[in-house]
């Protein structure tokens, strides 16, 4: 046998180092963490900890440092040495062409990569509540929209959209969906949430997050838990709520999402809940949401949420302790920039305060993402897609070659507006017919943000640039009006502000009216920040009454005699007065986007048929709050209280411009054990002359339990769409792990005895109710329990 020749070697051209573990491919992205934090220093720990707050730069140069509101920005220079976990909102805090948005990012992550002796970039994040929040990116409905389509495969389809957005410029992690479940209506964050059922926001957002993470880009659940429910429905403020509520009503959505959806990432809520922060709950975020639940992705800090366990909460005496609650609970992540997990942190490690064990299990989740997202491979290109290939010397070349609003993203964002409008009332003035004279009226009837959220860039950012253009097409309801009644002549005026209280515009708006032969009155919100709006962050109400004096034109104009059409731009529901009984036809629309005047217009002529349902109830008064649907028969009206919480429209409702017969109910299966499941099926007609959508909603009511029940909840639903006399099948199979809920004590289970299955149009329009049985053993369930009813038609 011949032995194999000995390859010479030169001593004068030594062969390179092989690659560090941390870098192999082959290896898990956990076993790569480790190889990385095992020759880490503790600076170099906590810098990967930690966001920066950055603006992009319009000239296409590297991002500097944010100013904002808690802290001065820190020394740039002094910080990247020791690497940098992740770079705040590089396109979301100030107007920035996106090709050189996207210049500026891969130049700052070639500095910070450059300036670690690891060579590691930052994960860039943004926000993407209702789009990709930077420049120029298609702005599509708010998510109380997306509630509104009860259509997940359609959320699905546009987190993808938006997703691909995101990645091609160079962001990996987008701050959304929000899985609050709106508890009281004069929160200003109801826009921002999907609605007022834990079943229905579950699915959606669920959804939502499949798309979002279908693109590359990390999704963050947010807020967990409880932040909706807060007191008086204030912001950021104290929450009081009993285990039962916070098990059955605001986690449901989060545990869907975290085992369907599969995201890599949830943000803690703000609030504190009997005592308790979410940033220092560790039975929440990790004896919950990681030992139980399974999640293995990051917990990141809602901004500042974990200095204000010192400066809000009171909890912790300095920022050391602060950080130290923060981690020890499960919070991996400071964001938006540092603050409590530098210097303070580095300090409690050192003198023997914290463990540094606690750093490195934070540090191995966050490696591992980085290593999913390819940040520690060798042949990391910090140039993202939208600029690959391009000649990146000459920036002016580079301004207007990205499109984040193609044609193709405003035809998904119109298809979901027109799918959100939801239709509350109608005696026959719509569809409008070719009308000579329309009179146009209200203070959303010709403002191009009026059809936007507080979190879609031109109100969030674009509105602190006024000089700057809004970078997308907002055409105004006037414009769309226009445009859809070509041969009407359309007389347009405000009558009043949003939220001002000057009626002096009142009298040119009714002698307007008077000449007209139908009356469009466009009413609503301003988005906007910390007050600067109606709806929004921060921007609370004491009462469902309409901003300003518009209750008060809506009700003149109602005088008229002229038949009143009006559409609401809102981002809550509110009570309607008199117009709830004797307007023409109402419409309500929540924010829907750049598309959504348009969408309102193809639904006031008929080109479209509505077929949106209301994700949240509307109330009959004002003043009748907290109130919702999902709700015990103790907060129901009596006769004992002077005030009835009975809805002007309940969840679930919405009509169109056709009418469906439910007929033929069959109880396969009425009896069914503690794990078993009942069958039933019915026969959907649609007796109308056009083509139209259904929403088929099944409600389950327990009528005796052993703690108190809500009268009814969601457990299911399906769009149906039929041709005119076309029927379907509709079977629904229901496990009976749906019944469960929070027993005495604490656990999860399913009772035997009687239930109610309520075959409905909505909440409050049953059509065909199945009494069924559970029988057996009462029975114990975990986070693996059956979610979903089978609704399929045949």
């Amino acid at each position: 046998m011949t032995a194999e020749p000995i390859a010479a070697t030169n001593p004068a051209e030594p062969t390179a180092p092989p690659a560090p573990r941390w870098r192999d491919r082959a290896l898990s992205p956990e076993e790569r963490a480790d190889a990385l934090i095992a020759e880490m220093t503790l600076p170099e720990k906590l810098g990967q900890l930690v966001g920066l707050w950055v603006g992009a730069s319009d000239e296409g140069g590297d991002v500097a440092p944010h100013q904002h509101d808690m802290e001065e920005p820190p020394d740039l220079d002094e910080l990247l040495p020791n690497g940098l976990g992740q770079l705040t909102r590089p396109f979301g805090t100030r107007p920035v062409d996106p090709a050189l948005g996207a210049l500026s990012l891969a130049r700052s992550q070639q500095r910070i990569a450059a300036a670690n002796r690891f060579g590691i970039p930052a994960l860039a994040h943004e926000e993407c509540l209702a789009g990709f929040a930077a420049w120029g990116a298609t702005a599509y409905p708010v998510p109380l929209s997306w509630g509104a389509t009860f259509d997940p495969d359609l959320v699905r389809e546009m987190a993808a959209a938006i997703g691909r957005d995101m990645r091609a410029v160079g962001v990996h992690q987008g701050l959304a969906p929000v899985l609050d479940v709106v508890r009281d209506a004069r929160w200003g964050r109801v826009e921002e949430t999907i609605g007022e059922d834990p079943y229905l926001i579950g699915t959606v957002a669920t959804a939502y997050v499949q798309g979002l993470e279908s693109a590359g880009i990390v999704a963050t659940l947010k807020h967990f838990a409880g932040y909706s429910a807060s007191r008086a429905g204030r912001n950021l403020a104290p929450v009081n709520m009993g285990t039962r509520e916070r098990a059955d009503v605001i986690l449901p959505p989060f545990e869907m999402a975290v085992r369907e959806g599969r995201p890599r990432s949830v943000m803690h809520a703000y609030t504190d809940t009997d005592g308790v922060p979410s940033a220092a709950d560790g039975e929440l975020l990790t004896g919950l949401l990681r030992d139980t639940w399974g999640f293995d992705g990051t917990v990141v800090a809602d901004y500042f949420g974990i200095a204000f366990l010192k400066v809000l909460h009171g909890v912790a005496g300095d920022w050391a302790e602060a950080a130290a609650l923060a981690l020890a609970s499960g919070v991996d992540v400071e964001l938006p920039t540092v603050k409590t997990f530098g210097e303070p942190l580095l300090r409690a490690v050192e003198d023997g305060t914290v463990p540094e064990a606690l750093i490195d299990g934070a540090l191995r989740r966050v490696l591992a993402q980085k290593a999913q997202l390819g940040l520690l491979d060798e042949d990391w290109d910090a140039v993202p897609a939208a600029l690959a290939g391009r000649e990146l010397d000459d920036p002016a070349a580079l301004r207007g070659s990205v499109d984040l609003d193609r044609p193709e993203n405003r035809e998904l964002a119109r298809r979901i507006a027109e799918r959100a409008v939801v239709l509350l009332g109608n005696d026959g003035t719509l569809p409008l017919r070719a009308p000579r004279r329309i009179a146009l009226i209200g203070p959303n009837a010709d403002t191009p943000t009026s059809v936007l959220g507080c979190y879609a860039f031109p109100v969030h950012v674009g509105s602190q640039h006024p000089e700057v253009p809004l970078g997308i097409e907002l055409p105004t309801l006037r414009q769309a009006l226009a445009a859809e009644f070509p041969g009407s002549e359309i007389w347009t005026v405000a009558g009043a502000s949003v939220d001002g209280t000057d009626t002096s515009g009142f009298a040119e708006a009714l002698d307007t009216a008077r000449r007209a032969d139908v009356v469009i009155v466009a009413l609503g919100d301003r988005a906007g920040l910390f007050g600067r709006g109606t709806s929004g962050e921060g921007c609370d109400v004491e009462m469902l009454e309409l901003p300003g004096v518009q209750q008060q034109l809506l009700d003149a104009l109602l005088d008229t005699g002229k038949p009143v059409v009006p559409v609401l731009l809102a981002g809550r529901p509110y009570a309607l007065g008199r117009a709830a009984t004797e307007a023409a036809a109402l419409v309500q629309t929540f924010f829907p986007g750049e598309a959504g005047t348009e969408a309102v217009a193809a639904v006031l002529s008929g080109r479209v048929n509505p077929s949106g349902r209301l994700p949240v109830s509307i109330p009959a008064r004002p003043g009748v709050q907290p109130s919702t649907y999902l709700a015990a028969r103790l907060a129901g009206p009596s006769e004992v209280s002077s005030t009835d919480p009975t809805p002007a429209f309940g969840f679930g409702h919405g009509i169109g411009y056709t009418s469906f017969d439910w007929s033929e109910l069959e109880v396969e299966r009425e009896l069914a054990d503690t794990d078993g499941e009942f069958v039933l099926s019915f026969t959907l007609r649609n007796t109308g002359d056009r083509a139209g959508d259904e929403t088929v909603q099944l409600y389950l009511h327990d009528p005796v339990a052993s703690v108190v029940q809500p009268v009814q909840r969601l457990i299911g639903y399906r769009r149906i769409t039929l041709e005119p006399g076309g029927q379907a099948r509709v079977r629904i199979a229901v496990p009976a792990d749906l019944a469960s809920f929070t027993g005495r004590d604490g656990r999860r289970t399913v009772e035997p005895g009687a239930l109610e299955l309520r075959i409905a149009a909505s909440s409050t329009d049953t059509r065909l109710t199945a009494a069924v049985r559970l029988q057996g053993p009462v029975r114990v369930l975990d986070h693996t329990r059956r979610l979903h009813a089978d609704i399929r038609t045949t």
